[in-house]
């Protein structure tokens, strides 16, 4: 029996590209069932107000074993 959880997260890191990621999935033996796409702010004064302003994305995709 394999110690591998039935679902795992892959985060496609700032170095590689989404097929490297998913290559990399299917290498540890997973298949993509979802992708999901987190904003990233940062937080910036204007006017005396804190505001978050987004800066960016991470792009995060489910894999389910096979």
């Amino acid at each position: 029996m394999t110690n591998k959880p039935k679902k795992r997260k892959f985060i496609v890191e700032e170095h590689e590209s989404i097929d490297e990621c998913l290559e990399r999935m299917s290498k540890e033996g997973y298949f993509p069932v979802r992708r999901m796409e987190q904003p990233i702010f940062k937080e910036e004064i204007q006017n005396g107000m804190v505001e978050h302003v987004p800066c960016g994305r991470t792009i995060v995709f489910e894999g389910k074993l096979l």
